[in-house]
């Protein structure tokens, strides 16, 4: 089997939401001054910002900062337009978008908005269309396109991303479908550790624990072949507690997270409890045995995950 380099760590931020425009701008200057590689934004129909104006003005007011989407439901944008919008975002920011995709999940946002809710297997199919015509069009190149759910007749975009070949595309989720996709046509593959079942309101949680990471990880490898190599690993974070009482902040979570033991808190990749040398330690390990180098913590953990984005970033 082909092994993954070792990559560099870089971290990144999900932030949901802004009261102002003064208040968006501060976070993204902030945030690059911290080190931080990337500002995200998720893609719902709720109190959320829209993500492709958001991260288009927060690249204005920065230099450095990549702005990505972690992740856009591909059901509330045709490519055409995704490639468009998005193309016109990496030239902005001189080529700093992330462009992050995901089949949907959450059914009342389609009800609300008229869509039809399909099946998981027929959303991920209609997904890794859309990222072969979003691919093609970023080229630069005339595309035609006739695929089960998208047609497209000889449509190039303007402008072309100034990214090239075009700007990293980042397939994130937990299913194994779509993580195959991700292996097969991503360049970044972020893991979310949580299956969202029933519409949105069902979580499985068997892909948290360090066992079910073990098993996607190796889906993902086994599916990449000889892309291996090309491709980088995320997981998304869902708590940072700086503590110097480790096994405590894991019995707490563990009261309020229900089907989780304190035990599989402790190993997971997508909880880092610890003292700063501990999540350090923690974050170098886990990299030697998944290959996760990219995080992304939200809002809330900016600034006391800040002295490990000093410590690791670039490492």
């Amino acid at each position: 089997m082909n092994e993954a380099r070792v990559r560099p760590f870089r971290f990144g931020v999900n932030a949901l939401a802004a009261g102002s425009a003064a208040e968006w701008i501060a976070l993204a200057r902030r945030l690059e001054e911290l080190g931080y590689s990337t500002l995200c934004l998720p893609d719902h129909l709720t109190d959320r910002l829209a993500p492709l104006p958001a991260l288009a003005s927060a690249a204005a007011v920065t230099s450095r900062l990549r702005v990505g989407t972690m992740v856009l439901n591909n059901d509330f944008r045709h490519p055409v337009v995704l490639a468009r919008e998005a193309a016109t975002v990496d030239m902005l920011s001189d080529g700093r978008l992330e462009l992050g995709l995901g089949a949907g999940y959450m059914r009342s946002e389609y009800e609300q908005a008229g869509l039809r809710f399909d099946r998981g297997g027929v959303r991920v199919e209609r997904l890794g269309e859309a990222v072969t015509i979003t691919k093609h069009l970023f080229q630069g190149e005339p595309v035609t396109f006739s695929g089960r759910h998208y047609q497209v007749a000889d449509h190039t975009i303007h402008p072309r991303p100034a990214q090239r070949p075009r700007p990293p595309i980042l397939i994130g989720g937990n299913g194994p479908r779509l993580l195959t996709l991700a292996a097969t046509e991503a360049d970044i593959v972020a893991l979310s550790g949580i299956t969202f079942g029933g519409g949105g309101v069902e979580r499985d949680m068997a892909g948290f624990r360090a066992a079910g990471v073990d098993e996607r990880v190796r889906l993902v490898r086994e599916a990449a072949g000889a892309r291996l190599g090309q491709l980088e690993l995320s997981a998304l974070v869902q708590r940072v507690i700086v503590t110097e009482d480790r096994r405590g902040a894991a019995e707490e979570l563990a009261q309020r997270w229900a089907g989780l033991t304190a035990e599989e808190i402790l190993e997971t990749p997508f909880v880092l409890l610890g003292s700063v040398d501990e999540i350090v330690a923690q974050l170098v390990a886990r990299r030697a045995r998944w290959g996760i180098s990219y995080y992304v913590v939200f809002r809330p953990a900016v600034d006391v995950f800040a002295p490990i984005v000093d410590r690791l970033s670039g490492v």
